[in-house]
């Protein structure tokens, strides 16, 4: 029969393959551009979310502010792209905003930045799934009460297939990522059609009503908008954080790449905003419709049947795929920055080791297994979880763009000026929007990200100090053992059987007859009388011992453990000079639950004896399967 692992992940791949697991272009944008791309499906919903609150106060002609933050988000989505296409170009390996801080800003500036994404990335699977989930809810109501277990089995799916590797998911995912922008610029395509040459009275709202104290009110409104908007943009960064991803030459591609997804999400946010507008439509937490549905109905028509109802099914079944689906961005750069921060010291070094298919098999278990707390949780509610969405992110936006100015001063290089103009217009701006998105969203849960990006960043250095400390330690023990050791064996018995005599006979090849002794515990009775038990044991002892002194530990109390280890903690105390070495006879049973019968005792003894100095454990296995055949 196959092996599973293989049926699930397929076959293992070797180091000298790792050419063959990159991707190119076109499977790159789907991997790294889904997160990206999917946020036009509630980006201009989360604008219109505050505006349409704020008509009662301001009047219907706040909704048309829309356009003008969208078009201000787009600004910064241009400012972002030119800056990262310079850090792709100057940092070819990979790491983006992480290895950009660590290298021009320090360690403490490289560990904030690496926090701030990894949060960011665990909430955007959290969120993406959670979202698809609501999508598919919307769909088939009857489906409501199992949203988490859909999120749950969405993840584990996108886990699943990014186990598989990069080029894998790709495949995988390339069909829902270009499904959704091909329905979406069609969608746009019809709408900006129906309104040029079959035009209807667009809406237009009067101007909002603002005097006074409402000005400060208005700035908060449009700075509220614009923060809720910014999450469209939560995922650019994804290419520069894996660029070593692309096929030769990686640079070129990766910011080739860059630049499609951009233009793509640009165009879509924009044409998707600017609709909005035309149609007048309004959007609130409680409505039973997206914003995009809303859309897609009126340009569609809502007749139920013919080509329009059939366009509509297939752009809202795309919308679903992509949202559920987004979450593999993540997935493509988490893993990575986490191997990057373990191979520095501030992270568990199982981060760095790839699985059989070369990719960061940890990295993506820990990410998965975050992301499902989260929805269990939240309920799978991506409402509860946008507020805690895009401040990670844009600080490290801020992180990076600032590192970049400086690494332009100390490299200089051909029109090093522009490059560092560039960069800094980029973290001005990432540094605005992200104090905005902070003060605006900070009660209703940012608070949250504040507070953990620097406990992360305290825990990361408390690793890195543990790695710093373990290795001196090791590189000064080298001399304490120079000077051969004696060595002390004990054989912990409980009766006479062939494990036993294998673990005597094992003693007497590791050292002298004299340094070698049996071990047993024993429990008296009432008046203080041997077992039967070990009275059988002293019995047969001199059958088979050969020699080897028996000592028994009587224990009044009915311990085992304790008095063992007592007992070698006097060894050591006594004879400081010596290593004791413990030989433990063990089962080893044909089938797993049958463990779970035997060597309950020698498991808590090894348990116990690993932090014991100066102290060598070996097991003895004695197979039953012989005498069970």
């Amino acid at each position: 029969m196959p092996n599973l692992r293989r049926i699930l992940l397929g076959r293992r791949l070797s180091s000298e393959e790792t050419q063959h697991t990159r991707i190119n272009n076109p499977i790159a944008l789907a991997v790294f551009s889904s997160d990206a791309l999917s946020s036009v499906a509630y980006g201009t919903q989360e604008i219109m979310t505050p505006l349409t609150m704020a008509v009662a106060m301001f009047g219907a002609g706040v909704l048309g502010w829309s356009w003008y933050v969208a078009l201000g988000i787009v600004g910064l989505l241009a400012i972002l792209t030119f800056s990262y296409r310079q850090t792709i170009h100057a940092y070819p390996g990979g790491g983006g905003a992480y290895l950009v801080a660590k290298d021009n800003l320090g360690e403490l500036a490289a560990q904030t930045a690496g926090a701030s994404l990894l949060i960011d990335y665990i909430l955007t699977v959290a969120v993406s799934v959670s979202a698809g989930v609501s999508a598919i809810t919307s769909a088939f109501p009857a489906l409501e009460p199992h949203r988490v277990f859909l999120a749950e089995g969405i993840i584990a799916f996108v886990a699943l297939v990014n186990l598989r590797g990069v080029k894998e998911s790709g495949l995988v995912f390339s069909v829902p990522t270009y499904g959704f922008v091909i329905c979406v610029l069609s969608l746009l395509a019809r709408g900006f059609w129906e309104m040029l040459f079959h035009p209807q009275p667009a809406v237009h709202f009067a101007g909002p009503q603002i005097a006074g104290v409402s000005r400060w009110l208005a700035v908060w409104l449009f700075a509220r908008a614009y923060s809720a908007g910014c999450t469209a943009l939560t995922g650019v960064e994804a290419i520069s954080n894996g660029v070593q991803a692309f096929r030769e030459p990686v640079a070129h591609n990766a910011s080739k790449t860059m630049t499609w997804m951009v233009g793509l999400l640009g165009t879509m946010f924009l044409g998707i905003t600017y609709l909005t507008n035309h149609y007048g439509l309004t959007y609130s937490p409680d409505a039973p419709e997206t914003l995009l549905s809303q859309l897609a109905h009126i340009i569609l028509g809502r007749s139920g049947h013919g080509f329009g109802h059939l366009a509509y099914l297939t752009l809202t079944g795309f919308t679903m795929a992509i949202l559920a689906l987004a979450a593999n961005t993540a997935y493509a750069d988490f893993p990575r920055l986490a191997a990057i921060q373990a191979r520095d010291g501030f992270l568990p070094r199982q981060f760095t080791s790839q699985g059989d298919r070369l990719v960061f098999s940890n990295g993506i278990l820990i990410l998965s297994a975050a992301a499902g707390t989260l929805v269990f949780l939240f309920g799978a509610k991506e409402d509860h979880l946008l507020p805690l969405y895009a401040v990670g992110v844009f600080l490290g936006f801020t992180l990076s763009q600032t590192g970049m100015v400086r690494h332009w001063f100390r490299h200089k290089g051909p029109h090093w000026q522009s490059k560092a103009v560039i960069n800094g217009v980029g973290a001005l701006t990432a540094l605005t929007v992200a104090l905005v998105i902070t003060l605006t969203r900070f009660v209703h849960g940012a608070w949250i990200v504040i507070l953990l990006v620097p406990l992360m960043v305290a825990t990361f250095l408390n690793i890195h100090r543990h790695y710093i400390r373990v290795k001196s330690i090791l590189a000064a023990s080298r001399t304490d053992f120079i000077a051969p050791r004696k060595n002390r064996v004990v054989v912990l018995v409980s009766g006479i059987h062939s494990g036993v005599v294998q673990a005597l006979n094992y003693a007497k090849a590791i050292a002298e007859h004299g340094q070698i002794e049996a071990l047993t515990v024993d429990f008296p009775d009432e008046h203080g009388r041997d077992s039967a038990t070990l009275q059988k044991l002293q019995a047969d002892w001199p059958t088979y011992c050969e020699g080897i002194p028996l000592r028994v530990l009587r224990s009044p109390y009915r311990k085992i453990v304790e008095p063992i280890i007592e007992d070698l903690d006097r060894m050591r105390m006594n004879e400081p000079e010596y290593t004791v070495t413990v030989i433990l006879p063990e089962f080893v049973t044909r089938h797993w639950w049958e463990s779970l019968l035997h060597n309950q005792t020698a498991w808590r003894i090894k348990a116990v004896l690993f932090l014991k100095p100066k102290t060598v454990v070996i097991s003895i296995p004695y197979h039953l399967e012989p005498v069970l055949e």
